[in-house]
């Protein structure tokens, strides 16, 4: 029976990547995106590939029930759920608002949460993968990106708990962990240069000195199918590990966190970012 894989986020960069790629490994693809009217770029990507999606809406901050049951209505099994949808945020806690905070958890943290909580008995039917893109971010603190490293270290606590009670019934999860990917991910991000300095009051010099290292670091970032290929390849492997980074840098930059006992490394790496 063709094996079904859910993927979420699929409307651009990573997801979409996926999405085209799963499809072309055999799985049938349910692509989700919060609006569908902006599938053109992946109906575009799976005609180019010569391959066919099930592109469907769901916005993860929604209940999503409506959706994976019909999709279990459809196909009668999930096997691979990728949880791929989020969003950026940057600001500091000082000028941001909570407001944003709760926002970013939503769509980053909740919105895994609840999908997972409704697929996972369907994984549990086939034996399948739970796999969670998160970042590098969801391991090192970084400057400006408090909500979302808050976000992405509540996933990564989650499913690190969930891992060992889900092999128990055949569920393998991993967490997918990019750094820099050239994605639309940046741009939605939404950072207006001047307007963030002065909103950043007094962490403005700090801001403007962040800003210009993270884009430098965009110059040789990896692109989606690059991660895509990763999470095909969790998705194919037969025993996936469950943390797995995407590029020798990310795995170099996680492993400083990991062996960071005392978190001076981690403080003098990144405080150097903001200098």
């Amino acid at each position: 029976m063709t094996r079904v894989a859910l993927i979420t986020g699929t409307s651009s960069g990573i997801g979409l990547a996926a999405a085209v790629q799963s499809a072309k490994a055999g799985y049938r693809t349910v692509a989700t995106l919060r609006d569908v009217s902006r599938a053109g770029k992946l109906r575009a990507a799976a005609a180019e590939a010569g391959v066919e999606l099930d592109i469907r809406a769901l916005d993860v901050t929604e209940d999503p029930s409506t959706v994976v049951a019909s999709v279990l209505a459809d196909y009668g099994r999930i096997d691979v759920l990728v949880n791929n949808a989020g969003a950026g945020h940057v600001g500091t806690v000082e000028q941001d608002s909570v407001e944003n905070f709760r926002k970013t958890m939503e769509v980053n943290f909740f919105g895994v949460v609840q999908l997972t909580k409704l697929v996972m008995p369907a994984l549990r039917a086939t034996g399948g993968r739970l796999i969670t893109v998160t970042s590098v971010g969801g391991i090192v603190g970084q400057p400006f990106n408090e909500a979302y490293c808050a976000a992405k270290f509540a996933v990564e606590g989650m499913m690190e708990s969930l891992a060992p009670l889900a092999a128990g019934h055949g569920v393998k999860v991993s967490v997918i962990e990019p750094g820099a990917v050239a994605t639309e991910f940046v741009n939605n991000v939404g950072i207006d240069m001047e307007s963030a300095i002065e909103a950043a009051g007094p962490y403005g010099d700090q801001f403007r000195t962040y800003v210009t290292r993270t884009m430098q670091s965009f110059s040789s970032a990896q692109t989606p199918d690059e991660v895509a290929a990763v999470i095909l390849k969790t998705m194919t492997d037969e025993s996936p590990a469950f943390r797995i980074q995407t590029s020798q840098w990310a795995e170099g930059f996680t492993g400083l966190k990991l062996a960071d006992q005392d978190g001076s490394a981690v403080q003098k790496l990144t405080g150097g970012w903001v200098a």
